[in-house]
C-alpha cells in the first residue's frame, strides 16, 4: 500500500519522510506543498509566523520538482521550506523585519536559498523577524508573532517566525540565521533543534559585513535527522549519515556570561537532565566553566550596537523611520564605533581562548543552559523602549552570544518541559569543525528522551469529511 493511501495529509511529516515519499513516488511534491499551504491558511492568522506566503508560485515550483528526472539525488525533494525574511528570495522584497527597512524585490536568490532549491526544496514564503534582526522578540506594527506552545509567549528571535512555523507544523524545516543567538534562542523557546554552524562553513553574505563576521545561516527543525540534512544542504555537502559518537568527555557549566544573570531552576534542571542523558549514552561529564572576561560582555554589546549602525549605513536607510528601540540602538552603535569599542583584536582573543578551552579542560564539548528564564510575553516590544528590550533580551537569553563572537559551532536541543508546560532546552558547543559531532550527541538525546515534535494541538489537521 502506498504511503499516501494511509496518510490523508503530509502536514506533520518530517523533511526526511517527505523527501523519501516524493523520491519513491508515494506522493507528489505538488500535493505535499498544497497540504502545507492549506495548513498555513488555517493556522497562521493566530501565529503570524509568515510575512509572505508564495501560494501559486510555490505550487508552480513543486510541479517543476515533480517533472525532474533526478529525484533520487535530491535530499529535500518536495520538502516545503520557509526562508527568514532578511535573506533574499528572487521575486520577493527582503523585509528585514519591518516596512521601514524593506529592500526592493530581489532579482536573484541568496546562495543558501539557491542551495535549498537545488536540493529539491520548495520555498513556501518568508518568515517574520524583528526589525534588523536585533531582538529575541518578534513583532512589529503589523503583527505579533506568537509561540505555538503558548500564544501569550514570544517564540524568540530573531528567527522567531521560522521557529513558530516549524513548531506548529506549517513547514517541516525552516531557514534562519544567527548573529548573537537568533537560531538557538527561538529553537529553545519553541522546543526545536537549532544548529549554528561554525564560522565560514556556510556562506553568509548578509548586510554590511555579516555583523562583523558573527552571523551564520542554519536551519530550525523538529528532529536531529532533519537538522543534519538541512545542515549538509546549506554547507554544500552530501548528506552524511550520523554516527553515534564514541565515549566523549563533556564539560558542564551553569556559569552565565552576564554577571548577575543566572539560569532559573527549570533551566538548571535541564542541564542536569542532559548530563544524565550523556551518561546514559556512555559519555563522561565534568565541571568546566569558561572564564568569560568582563570585557567580553561589553564587546558583545558594542558589536551588537555597531552591527546595526553598519547595516543602516550600508543600506542608505534614514534611521528616523526605524522603530524607537532600533533608532536608539543604531545611535548607540555609531557612538560605540566612534569611541573605538568595536575591536577585531578583542574578538580574535576570545576566539583563541574559546578554542583553547577544550584542550585546557581536556573536554570534547561544552554543555550549558540554552536560556536563563521562560520565553517573555509576546506583543508590543516593537513599541517599547530600547532599555526595556535590551534588558529583557539579556536577562532571558545570555548564553548564546559568546559563541558567535568565538565563531564556534553551537547547537540547542530540547530535553523536556518546564513546570508550566513550555519546552526547555540545553546548548552544546564544540571546537571548529564539530557540527556533525554536535548533531550526533543530539541524536543520542533524541533516542533516549524523544520530545514532542510540535506544540500541543499542532498541526491542526481537519477531520476527514
Amino acid at each position: 500500500m502506498a504511503v499516501q493511501d494511509i496518510m490523508p495529509t503530509w502536514v506533520g511529516a518530517t523533511a526526511k519522510q517527505i523527501a523519501r515519499g516524493v523520491r519513491r513516488g508515494d506522493v507528489t511534491a505538488t500535493q505535499v506543498v498544497a497540504d502545507h499551504l492549506d495548513h498555513i491558511a488555517r493556522v497562521d492568522a493566530d501565529l503570524a509566523a509568515f510575512r509572505t506566503v508564495r501560494g501559486g508560485e510555490a505550487i508552480t515550483e513543486a510541479e517543476k520538482v515533480d517533472e525532474q528526472e533526478d529525484l533520487a539525488n535530491l535530499p529535500l525533494a518536495g520538502v516545503p521550506v520557509a526562508v527568514k525574511e532578511n535573506t533574499p528570495v528572487a521575486g520577493l522584497p527582503t523585509w528585514n523585519g519591518s516596512a521601514a527597512v524593506r529592500t526592493p524585490v530581489a532579482e536573484a536568490d541568496h546562495e543558501v536559498v539557491r542551495r535549498l532549491r537545488g536540493a529539491g526544496a520548495v520555498i513556501l514564503g518568508v518568515t517574520r523577524m524583528p526589525e534588523l534582526g536585533l531582538w529575541g522578540l518578534t513583532d512589529d506594527e503589523t503583527a505579533v508573532t506568537r509561540n505555538p506552545w503558548d500564544t501569550r509567549r514570544t517564540p524568540g528571535g530573531s528567527s522567531g517566525g521560522a521557529a513558530a512555523a516549524v513548531a506548529a507544523g506549517l513547514v517541516p524545516i525552516a531557514h534562519g540565521n544567527d548573529g548573537l543567538g537568533s537560531i538557538r534562542i527561538p529553537a529553545a523557546c519553541c522546543g526545536l533543534v537549532g544548529l549554528k554552524p561554525g564560522r565560514g562553513v556556510v556562506p553568509c553574505q548578509l548586510g554590511a559585513d555579516d555583523w562583523f563576521g558573527l552571523t551564520e545561516h542554519g536551519m530550525l527543525t523538529s528532529t536531529v535527522a532533519d537538522a543534519a540534512v538541512g545542515f549538509s544542504v546549506l554547507a554544500g555537502r552530501r548528506p552524511d549519515k550520523l554516527v553515534p559518537p564514541q565515549r566523549l568527555r563533556v564539560g558542564v557549566s551553569l556559569r552565565s556570561p552576564v554577571r548577575g544573570v543566572h539560569a532559573d531552576a527549570p533551566n538548571r534542571d535541564a542541564v542536569a537532565a542532559a548530563g544524565r542523558l550523556l551518561a546514559g549514552a556512555g559519555h563522561d561529564t565534568v565541571p568546566a566553566d569558561p572564564v568569560y572576561p568582563t570585557a567580553l560582555g561589553l564587546q558583545g554589546i558594542a558589536t551588537w550596537l555597531a552591527a546595526a549602525a553598519a547595516d543602516v549605513r550600508a543600506a542608505g536607510l534614514d534611521r528616523r523611520g526605524l522603530q524607537r528601540r532600533s533608532r536608539r540602538h543604531v545611535a548607540l552603535g555609531e557612538w560605540a564605533q566612534r569611541r573605538g569599542y568595536v575591536r577585531e583584536a578583542d574578538r580574535a582573543a576570545w576566539r583563541e581562548r574559546s578554542i583553547g578551552f577544550f584542550a585546557d579542560h581536556s573536554v570534547d564539548l561544552l554543555l550549558t543552559p540554552a536560556l536563563a528564564t521562560a520565553p517573555p510575553e509576546a506583543g508590543g516590544w516593537s513599541g517599547r523602549s530600547w532599555r526595556a528590550n535590551m534588558l529583557t533580551n539579556v536577562r532571558y537569553a545570555p548564553f548564546a552570544a559568546p559563541w558567535n563572537i568565538a565563531g564556534l559551532p553551537a547547537l540547542v536541543v530540547p530535553v523536556g518541559r518546564r513546570p508550566d508546560g513550555l519546552p526547555v532546552a540545553v546548548q552544546l558547543i564544540g571546537p571548529p569543525g564539530s557540527e556533525l559531532l554536535l548533531l550526533g550527541v543530539a541524536g543520542q538525546f533524541e533516542m533516549q528522551a524523544p520530545w514532542s515534535r510540535h506544540a500541543p494541538g499542532y498541526p491542526r489537521i481537519p477531520a476527514p469529511v
